[in-house]
């Protein structure tokens, strides 16, 4: 097995937020960390340049992860680099609030295509060689609503849902191969997704959190690097949500 600095890890949606806390995560261990993203060129970048002034190897690519051909490029150029991920998050995914009766066919497609055959399509693509190695960690970002499920949700909280069972099974389907699966499901974090709520509303939703405030991007990345360790090994197909007890 690799040392842990010769390690490379692809985080997709990795230009901000959650994303590009947990590719600075592994960067300040020197890792060679690959950001992906789809449109946030200039957000990318400078998550690229906070990684390598850590030291660390880090590189930006853009691909729809909805289509296999983009993703498919994306990894030949991951090859070309001689960085093929050691380590998979899938963090990328959109969210959606509104009631289901609204919901337009095209809504739901997109949603599921982003959130659920987009990790899909990631993990199908770059688990063939952490098998011939014998050796991977794949962790996904999921939420709270994947576990609870929440009131004009519907859609995100059904392909979080999903996430989190498609981690469970096929934790059991790689377990042999040295590789585990597990998914993050975070409560409320102080992201730009939080951003769609007046003051008051902030405030309501904090006081309802026993911990009494939002969690930070840094805490959600800890967690999933820790899950990424090698040391981590026997810690596979489990859904831990760090939520401030939101969700017990």
């Amino acid at each position: 097995m690799k040392p842990l600095s010769e390690m490379t890890v692809l985080i997709t949606g990795a230009s901000r937020g959650i994303g590009a806390a947990i590719a600075a995560r592994f960067a300040a261990e020197r890792m060679n960390v690959v950001i992906h993203y789809l449109h946030s060129h200039e957000a990318a970048n400078e998550t690229a340049r906070r990684c390598m002034a850590s030291g660390a190897n880090a590189m930006t690519v853009s691909a729809d992860i909805r289509s296999r051909e983009q993703l498919l490029r994306m990894k030949e150029k991951l090859e070309q680099r001689g960085m093929v991920p050691d380590i998979v998050v899938n963090n990328a995914g959109i969210s959606h609030y509104g009631m289901l009766a609204d919901v337009a066919d095209e809504t739901w497609d997109d949603i599921m295509a982003v959130n659920l055959r987009g990790m899909f399509l990631t993990t199908q693509l770059f688990m063939p060689a952490m098998i011939a190695r014998r050796y991977g960690r794949i962790v996904n970002v999921s939420s709270v609503w994947g576990l609870s499920g929440a009131s004009c949700e519907v859609l995100y909280s059904t392909t979080k849902g999903g996430m989190n069972a498609f981690t469970k099974a096929l934790a059991k389907e790689l377990a042999r191969s040295g590789i585990t699966v597990n998914a993050v499901a975070p409560g409320a974090v102080d992201t730009a997704m939080l951003g769609n709520l007046e003051l008051s509303e902030k405030t309501a939703l904090q006081e309802e959190i026993p911990a009494g405030r939002f969690a930070q991007p840094d805490e959600i990345a800890s967690l999933v690097y820790f899950l990424s360790l090698p040391e981590s090994g026997y810690i596979t197909g489990q859904i831990i949500s760090p939520n401030g007890g939101w969700v017990t």
